[in-house]
């Protein structure tokens, strides 16, 4: 099995020059936001950083595809970059410190493209997670100043952590009913948004999360790092990996019951 360890210090020096950008437009007064097609809103600072990954992925990995959420595909093959320059671009342009880099690796494989190398970076948290196939998951400010990520071993929703984004998305998806069962059955609901509360449970901080409505590259990268800080992540629908356009992570033990909660009865 390849150790795909290069792709990951590739994926370190790509966040780096992405932070660099991010962070020098953080807070920016004069920061140019758009509103995309689909009503979201989109910053300079968001197609900066994806236009310096790409940048630099052409001149590292020329043969690799490249997916980015604000420039689309480019390329063919076994191989593919997926990229969300700025995950919580709504905190971003509002100066909310919760946002960050998503850059996955992805590789052709059973089931389609599976995430091998994910690199998540909070530069406005000062924080860093990452993750490669068959080598577990790491928080730290390098490669060689990093723990070892480990999911909880909580296994009663009672005394669980559940973590959320909004209330909207499983209204609109007819899953409100068994969303609020699930929060009253747990010990305790936040709604950290985004990225983060993935990367919380990669920790073991949180013990469940999931979210109604997502793109791939929301996921690539952070199911990577909750698989390999020994959690589960799939779709709704129970398929592993980051395909299914909405995510459950947890620790494993209480995935079942989060899943069944968050199902529609008939």
């Amino acid at each position: 099995m390849p150790d795909y360890l290069d792709d990951l210090r590739l994926a370190h020096v790509l966040a780096d020059a992405a932070d660099a950008a991010t962070t020098a437009r953080f807070k920016a007064l004069d920061l140019k936001v758009e509103t995309k097609p689909d009503m979201t809103p989109v910053s300079e600072a968001d197609k900066a950083a994806e236009e310096i990954i790409r940048g630099h992925l052409q001149r590292a990995r020329p043969r690799d595809a490249i997916l980015g959420e604000e420039y689309g595909v480019e390329g063919t093959g076994p191989r593919r970059w997926v990229v969300d320059p700025i995950d919580g671009t709504k905190n971003y342009v509002r100066g909310v410190p919760v946002w960050a880099t998503l850059i996955a690796l992805m590789e052709a494989g059973e089931g389609g493209y599976q995430p091998v190398v994910g690199v998540v970076s909070a530069p406005a948290l000062g924080r860093r997670w990452w993750a490669a196939k068959g080598h577990g998951a790491y928080s730290g400010r390098s490669l060689s100043a990093a723990t070892r990520l480990h999911v909880s071993r909580v296994a009663d929703l009672a005394d669980a952590s559940f973590a959320y984004s909004s209330l909207s998305g499983w209204e609109e998806q007819g899953r409100l009913d068994g969303f609020l069962d699930l929060t009253r059955r747990v010990w305790r609901t936040r709604a950290y948004g985004d990225f983060w509360p993935y990367m919380m449970v990669a920790e073991g901080a949180v013990d469940l999360c999931a979210e109604p409505e997502l793109s791939l590259w929301d996921m690539a990268a952070t199911a990577i790092v909750v698989a390999e800080a020994g959690g589960t992540f799939t779709g709704l629908d129970g398929r592993p990996g980051p395909h299914s356009g909405n995510a459950a992570a947890s620790n494993g033990l209480l995935h079942d019951e989060l899943l069944d909660h968050l199902n529609p009865r008939g």
